[in-house]
């Protein structure tokens, strides 16, 4: 509709850097849309303004619970951090990026677009969805510790 777009600024910034559709809306601007889409219907056959209103907060709930599953992949991306920084030191083995069995002690972790991992000193890498065991070297004998590549 032409009329909605002279009513939104496109240079007007929204509240949150990392807010979008209608979650980026003002009241006042929410408002104007709604006010602009009832002045503009025919008046010999107008909307149902409650079936506008429901649809409008249709669209608003459809929006939370996009923004709420956004939020809730950066908590768990950054649960997966947290875990893995508890994997320093340790030995784990699982599955590296090349698809081979990985087993090794970790140096560091990385946290990328696709996930978080865990690089071993040995040189291959770990995501941690891929981990399947964690031993404490401090739990290893020394033959145990040579067999792995610790000493």
């Amino acid at each position: 509709m032409s009329t909605t777009s002279a009513i939104l600024d496109p240079t007007a910034k929204p509240a949150s850097a990392k807010a979008s559709g209608f979650s980026s809306l003002s009241s006042e601007q929410f408002t104007k849309i709604i006010l602009t889409e009832l002045s503009n219907q025919d008046p010999m056959a107008p909307s149902d303004t409650n079936a506008l209103l429901q649809q409008l907060a249709q669209i608003r709930d459809i929006q939370s619970s996009m923004d709420l599953s956004e939020k809730l992949g950066s908590l768990v991306s950054d649960n997966q951090f947290a875990s893995a920084s508890n994997m320093m030191g340790k030995i784990i083995g699982g599955v590296a990026t090349d698809n081979s069995r990985a087993i090794g002690k970790v140096a560091s972790i990385s946290k990328t677009d696709d996930g978080v991992y865990l690089n071993l000193a040995n040189g291959k890498s770990v995501h941690i969805d891929n981990m399947d065991g964690v031993i404490d070297p401090s739990s290893l004998t020394e033959e145990e510790k040579t067999l792995l590549g610790l000493t």
